[in-house]
């Protein structure tokens, strides 16, 4: 069972689909598990894998799978078997601790261009717990050591397939703007920038506009990329993108933190 279990496990990383892991960390009394039983339910509450008890404790246990899901942070519940009322709805017997722990994907980020933005960006990137893909044909991967892949061989960006809540951020020095945006405008990725200056990215718009891609796609273009820093070194550009990145995945403000804090007394 343990094999299966990490099997899947295996499985679903490489997939990078969402789950999560229940495990008995405590039994008092009488139970269908036993400490150390795991589970796997996947995003619609469903037990793929394992066995934390029947119904005594599935339904519990699979409700703050989802909890924890759309939280991101792992809970450990207490599920008395013996109430049939206000506990896990059958009198089992005795009570259960289970550690329910959501396993979520690395955010991915796919960086379209080379040159020192892109691999500051990449190594910023993977610091604050991105996995990237860099795709460029003058993209060389000793350049890019932080990189889960570097694709060299894409001339049209046909490799690059964001799902929905991947990161791309566009940076080909004008060659490949178009080829990679349209792809980009394809998917349903969570934040698409355009490192250009605002006559290009202009441009390249108007362009896609004309060729009829929605408006309420085109307006999901961040362009120019990043927050307003000052940024002139190439450094301190990717720095400015990659907190905009933060920002859309942590929901912030972008405001000055001494002007949200509140004054002292």
């Amino acid at each position: 069972m343990i094999r299966n279990i990490l099997n899947l496990q295996l499985e679903l990383h490489e997939a990078r689909r969402p789950y999560v892991l229940a495990t008995v960390i405590e039994i008092l009394g009488s139970s269908s598990a036993k400490p150390s039983a795991k589970a796997l339910i996947d995003p619609s509450g469903k037990v793929i894998a394992g066995w934390v008890g029947g119904g005594c404790a599935q339904s519990m246990v699979s409700r703050t799978a989802l909890e924890c899901l759309d939280t991101g942070e792992p809970r450990v519940i207490e599920i008395d078997l013996n109430d049939e009322i206000f506990g896990a709805g059958m009198p089992c017997g005795g009570s259960m601790r289970v550690y329910v722990e959501p396993i979520l994907p690395k955010p991915l980020l796919w960086l379209m261009g080379h040159g020192r933005i892109v691999e500051s960006l990449c190594e910023f990137a993977h610091r604050l717990g991105f996995e990237v893909v860099v795709n460029d044909p003058q993209a060389a991967a000793e350049r890019f050591p932080a990189a889960l892949r570097v694709v060299s061989d894409d001339s049209r960006y046909q490799q690059l397939q964001p799902q929905a809540g991947d990161f791309v951020v566009i940076a080909t020095h004008h060659k490949g703007d178009y080829d990679s945006l349209t792809r980009a405008l394809q998917s349903e990725a969570l934040y698409i920038a355009l490192v250009s200056s605002r006559k290009r990215a202009k441009l390249v718009l108007e362009r896609l506009r004309q060729e009829s891609v929605p408006e309420t796609r085109l307006t999901r273009v961040r362009a120019p990329a990043g927050l307003d820093l000052g940024a002139k070194l190439p450094e301190e550009i990717a720095l400015s993108i990659v907190s905009e990145m933060v920002l859309v995945r942590r929901g912030g403000r972008g405001e000055s933190l001494s002007k949200t804090l509140p004054a002292a007394d």
